[in-house]
């Protein structure tokens, strides 16, 4: 296989990875990295590496339609990214200390968990209850757009979903993904907020939590250009559709068949890193 063939089908899966990923709000990450390390068969940390550079495209991409079309709380979100940011930068540290079987183990039992997170049935919250006093402080109740207008909903529990917010952090840094995951489960079940208000909420969140460990990742000498530059093209290009589709769209189905895949790369991650291949 020549350069030029690889180099398009790693683009064709980044692609791919960057649609999944702005559909579901768990970022393109947790595809890219068992992607890279079991198909192309590429070090995993140098997967992670090349992981949180498309994670900022991916963020880059969506986050700026979501907010036009008024999905995104903007003001919620720069508010958890200050947990996110510092958790970033602790599992950065962390990924540089563990070996990388653990962080192999890791992300399969990541992997699982959001496969079987996206299998789960939403429900989206509705004003009600008292409205949570941070909240009113920090003004982070809001509305978004729906069929029959706007809907106004109330953020709940933040400190709560602040704590929730640094273990995102530190799964980001350490396992190079935008730990959607883990973001959306904290303000959909945690917070109450409306599913697509969580998704785009997390997709505007996820590049400046992954460019707060890319740096690390950088100076280690984990992110290769050529690596990285079809990754990223490919996660941008897979971002915008998602976006401009997400409203369009019922992802029930969708998430089924993410569940699936992701379910598959987690079992083959896990048994390489158990039989010691990774």
């Amino acid at each position: 296989m020549s350069v030029y063939e690889l180099t398009a089908l790693i683009f064709l899966g980044a692609l791919s990875a960057g649609l999944l990923g702005a559909l579901t709000g768990l970022g393109g990450g947790i595809i890219i990295v068992p992607m890279l390390s079991l198909l192309f068969h590429v070090d995993i940390r140098y997967a992670i590496g090349t992981s949180l550079v498309s994670v900022i495209a991916t963020s880059s991409g969506a986050a700026a339609a979501y907010v036009k079309e008024g999905y995104t709380n903007v003001r919620l979100g720069m508010v958890l990214e200050v947990a996110t940011t510092v958790g970033a930068v602790t599992g950065a540290v962390i990924a540089g200390i563990i070996a990388p079987k653990v962080v192999a183990i890791i992300f399969g039992l990541v992997l699982l968990h959001s496969a079987w997170q996206s299998t789960r049935a939403r429900v989206d919250h509705v004003a009600d209850g008292p409205p949570d006093p941070w909240s009113r402080r920090l003004r982070l109740d809001s509305a978004y757009p729906t069929s029959q207008g706007p809907q106004s909903y109330l953020v709940q529990r933040v400190p709560f979903g602040f704590a929730l917010m640094y273990i995102a952090g530190v799964l980001s840094g350490l396992l190079g993904i935008g730990s959607g995951v883990v973001k959306v489960l904290a303000m959909d079940r945690a917070m109450h907020l409306p599913f697509k208000v969580s998704t785009t909420t997390s997709n505007f969140m996820i590049g400046v939590t992954a460019a707060a460990s890319a740096g690390i990742y950088l100076h280690r000498g984990y992110i290769v250009p050529g690596l990285a530059f079809p990754v990223m093209l490919g996660v941008l290009v897979g971002a915008l559709v998602g976006a401009r589709a997400l409203p369009r769209l019922n992802t029930q189905k969708l998430r089924l068949v993410f569940s699936i895949v992701v379910a598959a790369m987690a079992v083959e991650l896990l048994f390489n890193a158990f039989t010691g291949r990774v």
